[in-house]
């Protein structure tokens, strides 16, 4: 049986209106940090993103 862990990225924009993406991916836990300092930040459009081994998400335009 081969478990596969799900992993996960972001995507949002900066209060100066410039988007960014995770240079990293998180597990479910390091997920819900991540939002929450994004949160923190005063970001918008936060958007969590399912990712795979090696995979990560591009910023939107």
């Amino acid at each position: 049986m081969t478990i596969t862990m799900q992993s996960y990225s972001f995507t949002w924009t900066d209060p100066d209106g410039t988007a960014r993406a995770s240079a990293v991916a998180y597990d479910e836990i390091s997920a819900e940090r991540r939002r929450d300092e994004l949160e923190r930040a005063g970001v918008t459009d936060i958007d969590r993103v399912d990712v795979k081994p090696g995979e990560l998400p591009t910023p939107r335009t």
